[in-house]
């Protein structure tokens, strides 16, 4: 089914949908909302693409097939966010067009269940931009502790873990159980050792005896593990320039998401690694604005103090003044912003931007620019909104649907594992209502399973 594109205009006066079957859409929409997470781009179009007798008709066959009331149902979903989506693609109020387009019964619990006009006069903000300014108030003064899952281990032992490993490999057949279990429950500094000391003993590669031993998701993840994090991170970027594809995502991930320190960590790493500078790389493989927003980030040179409420007000004055459809004006703006101030200032730079446009400026940079671009911007709000969850989004993706996207999934599970997956656990099951560890268990198997699971730390 076709969805209308960013920004359409809503016109109203909807007419029957075409081919339409109240029963198909029923189960359609049952299928959107089942499950932890819900597909509100494919509810909402549901609801807006079909004439007031057809939505009527999709309610009778919803009672008939689940026996359960789809208004009910709808009501469990996040509207807020249903009605921010309608207003990106639209430009016009959700309760506007169920005011204009449903009669009777049906329009009353509708508008009941919308609970709020947004474009309605008289109020300061919007009821959206109101809970987005409230949001950035509490993102700003909150002080959240940051803790991982995989910790350093009691009465840590080097030379007991090297021989150990070494015996899980040695002769025929492979103890795998023995490799996760080491492995997964030291810190990254503790497995250095044990690389070091592994060297001392036996005078072999323990990187080099375990890529031989051990294949596949599995093997990806523990020689992930192994790694220095700079120069996991590295490889992660070097494998994401290489070939004939761009894995953008991934590089907008790394860049966007790490600390100052980190990034300056991860271009010594590259240029050790790699004899070439991240820099060079970037800029041979990328192009345009997006090639320049991720040379900004990998100078790892934001500013690193606290917020400053008068530039604050001027720099959310800077984008918010941009002319719309200034495409390239907007982005330059951004960028010079988004990409060298404090996450700290930037949260009363957002804060400031709702008080003075009515939007956050997530729906502004969503409904403005498009493409890589826009992604990047959007993960850079996102991690400064708050990181955790944007990381937790990111899992839950990479678990959603048919497939599995095991690149995703290890890779945050290595970079996260001593800084925030604890977090990351809490921010997944609050928002997915299931936790990391269910989520995990549904969707790999086998080693690989046990190896994330030792990761994840427990059961939520």
């Amino acid at each position: 089914m076709a969805k209308p594109a960013q920004g359409t205009k809503y016109r109203g006066s909807i007419h029957d949908f075409p081919d339409f079957d109240p029963s198909r859409d029923a189960e359609a929409l049952y299928t959107a909302m089942k499950g932890f997470g819900s597909d509100k781009e494919a509810i909402l179009e549901l609801i807006t693409s079909r004439s007031n007798r057809q939505r009527q008709e999709i309610c009778q066959s919803y009672k008939s097939l689940y026996g359960k009331d789809l208004i009910a149902d709808l009501n469990e979903l996040d509207m807020l966010d249903i009605r921010e989506i309608f207003r990106t693609k639209y430009e016009k109020s959700l309760y506007s067009m169920i005011k204009n387009d449903t009669s009777g019964e049906y329009k009353r619990a509708l508008l009941k269940l919308c609970g709020g006009d947004d474009d309605a006069a008289g109020q300061f903000f919007p009821e959206a931009a109101q809970v987005a300014y409230q949001m950035w108030e509490l993102s700003a003064v909150a002080r959240v502790e940051l803790k991982g899952t995989v910790r350093p281990a009691d009465n840590f032992n080097p030379d007991a873990d090297a021989k150990a490993l070494r015996k899980a490999m040695k002769g025929l057949g492979t103890d795998e159980d023995t490799i996760i279990d080491i492995i997964t429950h030291r810190s990254n500094a503790q497995r250095q050792q044990i690389r070091q000391t592994f060297k001392s003993h036996f005078g072999r590669d323990l990187m080099a005896d375990l890529k031989s031993e051990i294949s596949g998701d599995l093997a990806r993840l523990i020689l992930g593990l192994m790694m220095p994090p700079a120069h996991y991170d590295a490889k992660q970027l070097k494998k994401a320039m290489e070939g004939a594809g761009t894995d953008e995502k991934a590089l907008i991930e790394i860049l966007a998401t790490r600390t100052n320190a980190e990034i300056r960590a991860i271009c010594e790493a590259y240029k050790e690694d790699y004899h070439k500078s991240l820099e060079d790389a970037l800029s041979s493989d990328t192009s345009g604005h997006f090639k320049r927003i991720l040379v900004s980030l990998a100078t790892g040179n934001r500013e690193e103090g606290g917020e400053d409420r008068d530039q604050a007000r001027e720099d959310a004055q800077e984008i918010a003044d941009t002319p719309s459809g200034d495409k390239t004006s907007l982005e330059t703006r951004f960028m010079t912003i988004l990409c060298t101030r404090s996450y700290q200032h930037l949260r009363r730079v957002f804060q400031e931007f709702v008080k003075m446009t009515n939007y956050d400026v997530e729906h502004t940079i969503k409904k403005e620019m498009s493409g890589d671009v826009r992604d990047v911007f959007v993960a850079i709000v996102q991690s400064v909104k708050n990181k955790p969850l944007f990381f937790a989004d990111k899992l839950y993706k990479s678990m959603k649907g048919a497939g599995t996207d095991e690149k995703t999934l290890t890779r945050i599970m290595i970079s996260r594992s001593e800084i925030d997956l604890l977090n990351i656990r809490r921010e997944f099951i609050e928002k997915y209502d299931k936790s990391l560890h269910q989520a995990i268990e549904g969707d790999t198997s086998g080693d690989f399973l046990k190896a994330l699971l030792a990761i994840c730390g427990g059961e939520d």
